[in-house]
């Protein structure tokens, strides 16, 4: 795995947040013949096969008490529940349901929303924040992969003191977040410190 990703920090957490790369197999994303090509993963940053994902040591950061909580496209909610279970953790429920408000080209109905599970193990770490965080989040659509800050401080609502990491974080994600709250891990973040560290080296743009 060293020679996909950085080494994982020391530490263990009680939240995880994941924006998994998944593996789309090339596909690029169409609106039907003769329209142009809109784009996919592949293009904007490096996917990863499940088998990859799972040999991940994410475990290995976590602590006895922790929640995960990704984000799966809809194409890959059955690995998504997978991967969860293979990182040690059980199947909870959707935490948030993400409404685009703009909507991509499909196969089946046009797509305007995404998920993002949450998973256990152990129990729900303590203490807690906020009891009732709303479960829908309303955000238009931005950049490709790019997810909305909203859903992240909710996640510090409800866990204000707890140890939190981002998982597969890119450069430019966390405007607006509490920086002492989170390690990102990535392709792009680089280093295992909080964001601010993470913007120094990125010379303020992160």
């Amino acid at each position: 795995m060293e020679t996909l990703f950085p080494p994982l920090p020391p530490g263990q957490f009680d939240i995880v947040y994941a924006d998994p790369p998944w593996d789309y197999r090339g596909q690029l994303q169409h609106a039907g013949e003769g329209s142009r090509d809109t784009g996919g993963a592949i293009r904007h940053y490096p996917t990863v096969t499940l088998d990859d994902l799972k040999s991940l040591n994410v475990p290995g950061i976590c602590a006895q008490d922790c929640l995960l909580f990704m984000w799966a496209t809809n194409p890959h909610l059955d690995q998504a529940i997978d991967l969860g279970k293979a990182w040690g953790f059980a199947w909870a429920t959707v935490a948030f349901v993400w409404d685009k408000v703009r909507v991509n080209p499909g196969f089946y109905t046009m797509s305007q929303c995404e998920l993002c599970l949450v998973f256990k193990r152990g129990k729900i770490p303590t203490p807690r924040g906020a009891r009732n965080v709303r479960q829908l989040v309303t955000a238009k659509r931005g950049a490709h992969s790019e997810k909305p800050d909203e859903v992240r401080l909710r996640i510090e609502k409800m866990f204000p003191l707890l140890r939190k990491i981002e998982l597969f974080a890119r450069e430019g994600d966390g405007p607006g977040i509490a920086d002492h709250q989170w390690t990102k891990w990535g392709f792009e973040a680089r280093d295992a410190e909080p964001l601010a560290a993470a913007r120094e080296l990125a010379g303020g743009d992160c």
